[in-house]
């Protein structure tokens, strides 16, 4: 095991992993999730119903289970999450818990994104982290590894609960090599085109809703991003006399704009060309070996930089300074990708930017494509109570949690008649987010890739991405020595 090797490279590292999978409203972004990981989320059709019905019947009663708990001295569990946008409705989920434990207090405590790892990483280091905290794929692998988590299996076993109740394939990316399960499913998600309504319309309405893409000349949707560009004079990207070099100016829109750094996942920007392209970033779940050395991968990326540098996508400098979300929302960019845990963000009565969803476009694989992330809630190995905390745990697992998150239209609970909630409580809200679930309606996601080497990865590959970006370097060239350091990184 790495132990504490791990946890001093998070510490360097953690600031630098691409964003995944939730976000505090007052931040960019978090691809993240984040990111991050995955389906069947077909919800509206008649087996979901029968799903939602026997989530509740499956899973104990927690009000009846906590009746039957002895009383005992005061609890006080912390808990820490990032998402400014769930606070409220954990801080409700927690005052139910209370309720029905009255000897149990929990205390939420919410952090942005880059201060939440930071300040967990740190708290794992001098035995001070919560008890419980929303952990991520892409993170506890390495907290696996660092011995900092409880394994939950016994409680799992002792209490008999169902981790078929939530959507397939999400219970089983909380369980390592060796069997042992350090998280019960809490949310899922996936990614979607996100488009200003206005500028498109400004650019003759192009239909959006079955976009084709290739390495070679952007296809369909190359052609909506030229459509929907225009340089300081008005000129269009599509028409005669556009010129990049006005794309500095403040009338200047971008059709397409990254939403973060590349890192070296991609959640929220490159993912879903290169999977659509026939990429994929790691064979299976911790495996040894990753595939950055895939022509499919230099040619997506390269594709990126080139319309970087032909003024249709934002520049690479102009997102690190000021946010890619925040440039789309400021009207710098007409359209991005982004994660379902930003619809609350995006469509909602503070933005003034009018939304509408797409799905991604089909890619040369023959299928368009969605990186599929799942969090979870973990106990930490610092837990005073690990009961107690097992039990707000299972409560946060459980229907009665989740569908109250599902009713605050800010992420997909893993519980299918939780996620049916959730769509309900956006369609009242006027909100289409069908771009999002056709991912899993048509089973075309794949996973956030799980490594207990994420961190290491990410010092390897974010800067290459990001010499690629800015026109320093050639995905061709630079990509197979990557790829090398990778492997050698995941075989150490």
């Amino acid at each position: 095991m790495k132990n504490w090797r791990n946890l001093l490279a998070l510490l360097l590292a953690f600031g630098l992993i691409a964003a995944a999978c939730g976000s505090d409203s007052s931040t960019d972004s978090a691809s993240e999730s984040d990111a991050s990981s995955e389906e069947d989320a077909s919800s509206e059709d008649a087996s979901s119903e029968e799903d939602a019905s026997s989530d509740d019947d499956a899973m104990d009663d927690d009000e009846a289970m906590a009746d039957d708990e002895p009383a005992g001295d005061a609890i006080t569990i912390d808990y820490w999450l990032w998402d400014g946008n769930q606070q409220p409705f954990y801080e409700q989920c927690a005052a139910d818990f209370t309720a029905a434990n009255p000897n149990i207090e929990v205390v939420v405590s919410q952090f942005g994104w880059g201060d939440y790892w930071d300040g967990l990483t740190a708290a794992f280091a001098t035995r001070t982290a919560p008890d419980v905290f929303t952990d991520h794929l892409a993170r506890y692998p390495e907290f696996v590894e660092s011995g900092v988590l409880v394994p939950l299996n016994d409680f799992v076993e002792a209490d008999g609960v169902d981790v078929t109740n939530y959507f397939p394939g999400l219970a089983e990316l909380w369980t390592s090599p060796e069997g042992e399960r350090y998280g019960l499913p809490k949310d899922w998600d996936t990614i979607a085109l996100v488009v200003n309504d206005d500028m498109a319309a400004a650019a003759g309405s192009p239909d959006l809703s079955n976009l084709t893409w290739n390495p070679e000349d952007g296809g369909t949707f190359g052609e909506a991003v030229k459509a929907m560009t225009v340089d300081g004079n008005g000129v269009r990207g599509n028409e005669d006399g556009f010129d990049a070099s006005t794309m500095g100016d403040d009338s200047a829109v971008y059709g397409f704009g990254l939403e973060g750094n590349f890192g070296a996942f991609g959640q929220t920007t490159f993912s879903a060309f290169a999977a659509s392209n026939g990429w994929t970033a790691v064979d299976g779940v911790w495996a040894d070996e990753a595939n950055y050395a895939d022509p499919a991968l230099a040619e997506t990326v390269q594709w990126f930089a080139d319309w970087i540098a032909a003024g249709f996508i934002t520049p690479i400098a102009d997102v690190q300074e000021l946010g890619g979300t925040t440039l789309f929302q400021t009207g710098k960019a007409a359209m991005q990708t982004n994660g379902s845990w930003m619809i609350s963000t995006l469509s909602g009565d503070a933005t003034e930017v009018p939304v509408s969803y797409a799905p991604t476009p089909v890619g040369p694989a023959g299928a368009r494509a969605s990186m599929f992330n799942g969090l979870a809630d973990s106990i930490t190995a610092s837990a005073e109570d690990p009961a107690a905390a097992w039990e707000w745990v299972k409560y946060m697992a459980s229907p009665a949690c989740q569908e109250v998150v599902g009713g605050g239209a800010v992420v997909f609970p893993a519980i299918p008649s939780a996620t049916k909630i959730a769509q309900d409580a956006h369609a009242a809200n006027g909100v289409d987010v069908s771009a999002f679930t056709t991912h899993v309606d048509d089973n075309t996601t794949f996973l956030f890739p799980i490594t207990d080497s994420a961190s290491a990865i990410e010092a390897i590959v974010g800067p290459a991405m990001e010499s690629v970006l800015r026109g320093d370097a050639t995905a061709a060239d630079i990509l197979p020595g990557i790829a090398e350091q990778v492997n050698a990184e995941l075989a150490g």
